[in-house]
């Protein structure tokens, strides 16, 4: 209580917002879908820029609009706060297939009516073999469609939405308005020699641009006479005042620059909004909003035209219209993305391109707004630096104490030589920003999914190339066979199988991700997310094409954690000492540790082997060998946009894995460290559950010995302490010294925290109704306790608990 004090409270019609957006009940919405379905038809013979540019324009023309009672800001996703629009032009093809079973799933549960199916099952014919699905299938070779039937490379979501993971330009937006952006495009449009082959796709996607301007701004126009509408009927003065300044706004941006505080908040809020109406990708951040933010901020407060309690509450309500924006993903996607998240990141914090601390009054008040709101979007990161103001990181962890998982805390002390290392400006890597979870990219100039593309399950790939390249689960071939662990005499002939197979693998991996790029870019372009990214109108191609300034790509590794403590027992239990021979520790993961022997066997690998997580060199230089296998690798790969515009084009390392280690956890079979059959894997680069003994800076330790030079998509930490760990000053002092050392000296990537006792947890699944506003640390975001399945809460309580 007295933290949440620290901060104030929600004003009372915020507070009452917020409780409406919570207590909305999530429904599939078809509107979307019908509208959409409907564009395309009527634009067969359109190149597919242009049926994507008239497909926005006719449903920002058609839509329901609606400006909630209490909101201070106008935009809506679907019919209704808080429902999933369907995308038919990724794929119906799960949508009808859980047609019936969206209300019955174990978490991530959505309502659907009657009306609604009937309304999918009509349009549903239009689309077979008609979507970004079918076409990436279609590319896929023959040579990876094993891997397609298997799902070892988690793609369901990237066949079934789109890309994302990028922030706009909002700063340009905010001091030009998108007046800026069409009379740029009509410049070059009217330049343009037609003559020039490279013209005709130019000249199309120049059209493109400037009708989903106009829609945008004819968008925003329905609001202010909605607005306007809403005023006239209005008894209470003083809603009627701010409905009619809504209306003013709604005219003015986001297609004019903005002027106030106000404008600039409701001009980011449309182009947030539109973005996630135009593509279902998810992790579409706000960038650094402290800092574009702050000027109009500053001088509304400075001018006497905004209070800062005012201010505030545009915050909030601005955080609340965030969590409105929701979607649907297939059942076996929310095994990777658990508890409906859509990782819509802001960053605060960090340096200024001078290298100067860059926190302001606004990054203040973004901390003060965010905890207020306690909700699970936005996802707020605090850039940390070796000179962060003092008051401001204390603030930082007051948040913390607070118990929903946020902020989370990323390094600028590694990530921005990161940067200028693989070649982005040193203005541009000081300019970066957290997206999504924890990977980073520079807003408004990175093309999409800074990370995110296909899984590389570690612990999987090493059962393979134990098992002479057949799959432990699916008993089919993944690679060329490299010998039976059996028959392997030395711990260098497994590395050397290990080697081969994951480089194999990772070969694939990139043919997947490949084939599914070029179909993106084909089928799907978004015209209003390649627009407001640099430089796409200034090379007249979309992101997808290389329009961005730059563009790398990581995938996502999972297992670290028991790739490293398989990888140890191996070495030390089989081949040094000898206790358990190759055929025991075999038999003994294919019986699943259930014999008598092998549950003995088992023992011993959790008992008598190192494990990760405890600054010890052996295991932790263990699964450094083992990765630099894959890092190797990977670099050897560009992605499809490489020298077609950007700077990059290339491949790195990445661990945020979201809640993957559930999801892959369940397709991997008994592995070495003693770990059951489809159990959950170790999440990110954490520790496998309790196996790290030695206390958090034990952990520090062991995570900083992994190359996070070469995995700049994102080395995610999550730690867990209980409420009463940081009930004291000087356990909170203690705290921020243990991350500054991680940071400092170790060069941490990132940490976050859960600050949840197991307690609470087991309590609230037994109890639910009692903890509707429990929020957990999932991954690299939070989510509601409630809506996850119960795999996923159990294996948040799993993990370790850490003492100061």
């Amino acid at each position: 209580m007295e933290n949440k004090q620290h901060f104030g409270s929600l004003t009372a019609r915020m507070q009452a917002f917020r409780e409406e957006v919570l207590d909305e009940k999530p429904y599939i919405d078809a509107q979307r879908a019908i509208l959409a379905t409907q564009a395309y038809r009527e634009n067969l013979n359109q190149p597919r820029v242009m049926v994507r540019a008239l497909m926005l324009k006719k449903i920002l023309e058609e839509m329901t609009i609606y400006i909630e009672d209490k909101s201070l800001l106008a935009g809506n996703q679907a019919t209704k706060n808080r429902n999933a629009p369907i995308f038919p032009e990724y794929t119906m093809e799960f949508v009808m297939n859980e047609l019936d079973l969206f209300e019955k799933r174990d978490g991530d549960v959505f309502y659907i009516t009657e009306e609604t199916k009937q309304e999918l099952r009509q349009l549903a014919p239009f689309w077979e073999n008609n979507n970004l699905r079918a076409r990436g299938e279609a590319l896929l070779p023959e040579e990876v469609s094993v891997f397609m039937e298997t799902g070892v490379f988690g793609m369901e979501g990237k066949l079934n939405a789109g890309d994302a993971h990028l922030a706009v330009n909002y700063e340009k937006v905010l001091a030009n308005g998108l007046r800026g952006y069409e009379e740029k495009t009509k410049q070059l449009k009217a330049e343009l020699d037609l003559t020039d082959p490279d013209s005709i796709d130019k000249n199309v996607f120049y059209k493109a641009v400037l009708i989903v301007i106009d829609a945008v701004h004819n968008f925003a126009l329905r609001y202010s006479r909605l607005a306007e509408e809403m005023a006239q009927k209005e008894t209470d003065e003083k809603r009627k005042a701010e409905l009619m300044e809504m209306s003013r706004i709604c005219a003015k941006v986001p297609y004019e620059p903005a002027g106030s505080f106000w404008e600039a908040v409701q001009s980011v809020w449309f182009i947030q909004l539109i973005l996630q109406i135009e593509s279902n990708g998810h992790s579409l951040s706000y960038g650094r909003f402290d800092q574009y933010m702050y000027p109009y901020y500053i001088k509304d407060i400075k001018e006497g035209k905004m209070k800062e309690e005012d201010a505030l509450e545009l915050l909030t309500c601005l955080w609340i219209k965030t969590l409105t924006i929701n979607k649907v993903r297939s059942q076996s996607h929310t095994l990777s993305s658990a508890g409906s998240p859509m990782y819509q990141n802001v960053t605060i914090g960090g340096q200024t391109t001078d290298r100067k601390d860059a926190v302001n009054e606004l990054s203040f008040a973004v901390l003060q707004s965010v905890a207020q709101t306690r909700l699970t979007q936005p996802n707020l990161t605090v850039r940390y630096h070796a000179n962060i103001d003092k008051h401001f990181f204390d603030e930082c962890i007051e948040v913390m104490k607070l118990g929903f998982g946020m902020p989370a805390l990323n390094n600028d002390e590694i990530i921005i030589p990161s940067f200028i290392n693989w070649g982005v400006k040193e203005e541009d890597a000081y300019n970066y920003s957290a997206i999504g979870c924890v990977e980073t990219a520079v807003p408004g100039k990175w093309g999409y999914r800074c990370t995110g593309m296909s899984y590389i399950n570690f612990p999987r790939v090493l059962l393979c190339a134990m098992n002479n390249g057949v799959d432990m689960t699916s008993g089919k071939r993944f690679t060329k066979g490299y010998g039976y662990f059996t028959d392997m005499e030395t711990y260098d002939e497994l590395l050397s199988a290990w080697d081969k197979t994951v480089r194999e693998m990772t070969r694939y991996s990139v043919i997947v991700e490949n084939a599914i790029d070029k179909a993106s870019e084909r089928d799907v372009p978004d015209i209003l997310c390649s627009a407001l990214t640099d430089d796409c109108i200034g090379r007249g191609k979309t992101i997808k094409e290389g329009g961005a300034v730059y563009d790398f790509i990581s995938g996502l590794q999972v297992g670290i954690a028991d790739m490293a403590d398989s990888l140890a027992a191996i070495k030390k239990l089989v081949y040094e000492e000898k206790k358990i021979t190759r055929q025991q520790l075999w038999n003994a993961i294919l019986d699943d540790f259930q014999s008598p022997e092998g549950k003995k066997i088992q023992e011993m690998l959790i008992n008598d082997a190192p494990k990760y997580g405890n600054d010890n060199d052996y295991v932790d230089n263990l699964v450094v060998e083992a990765y630099d296998s894959y890092l190797d690798e990977i670099k050897k790969y560009p992605n499809t946009r490489y020298h077609r515009g950007p700077i990059g084009g290339i491949r790195y390392g990445g661990t945020s894995s979201i809640s993957a280690n559930v999801g892959q956890g369940m397709g991997t079979m008994a592995t070495p460290n003693g770990r059951n059959a489809h159990e959950p894997l170790a999440e990110g680069c954490s520790p496998a559950h309790n196996a790290d003994k030695n206390g958090p800076t034990a952990v520090f330790k062991s995570v900083s010995k992994l190359p996070t030079e070469k995995i700049t998509g994102g080395v995610l930490l999550n730690q867990k302490m209980t409420p009463q760990m940081l009930s004291t000053e000087e356990n909170k002092q203690k705290l921020e010294m243990l991350i500054r050392a991680f940071f400092n000296r170790l060069h941490g990537y990132h940490v976050q925290y859960n600050i949840v006792s197991r307690d609470t947890l087991l309590d609230a699944q037994i109890h639910p109704e009692k903890h509707k506003d429990l929020i957990v640390r999932v991954a690299g975001y939070s989510a509601f306790f409630n809506v996850l399945s119960r795999k996923t809460q159990d294996d948040i309580i799993g993990r370790t608990e850490q003492c100061l």
